[in-house]
């Protein structure tokens, strides 16, 4: 089975690399999503996912926007600034949303940090 993944380079791992980012973010809003950034040295990109089951209840839903963000990411990393990513979810009405609308805000958010 061929899968796409995220290499380590591409993902934040460590508490610290967390808590470098909350410490001076840029922040991005849409509907119940909140990207938050930090300009990073390393030349590329880096993501890391922050989904409480205090809005996402069920781990099959988490799993299933996780896996949307982490596409995403996957597709547009290339394009995107030399940053560090913190996406969080702040809203129960997330779980409704189909996949193609989940997409498409993802996509609103990495478009404000296009090259």
């Amino acid at each position: 089975m061929n899968r796409k993944f995220l290499p380590k380079q591409a993902r934040l791992l460590t508490l610290n690399e967390f808590i470098f980012v909350f410490q001076k973010p840029e922040r991005v809003k849409t509907s119940g999503i909140t990207l938050f950034s930090r300009s990073n040295r390393l030349g590329h990109p880096r993501i890391g996912l922050a989904i409480s089951k205090k809005y996402v209840k069920c781990a099959h839903e988490r799993n299933r926007i996780k896996r949307h963000i982490r596409e995403t990411f996957r597709i547009y990393q290339h394009n995107l600034l030399a940053k560090d990513f913190v996406i969080t979810i702040r809203s129960k009405e997330i779980i409704h949303y189909k996949n193609q609308t989940l997409i498409q805000e993802l996509e609103k958010l990495w478009y404000r940090h296009l090259c």
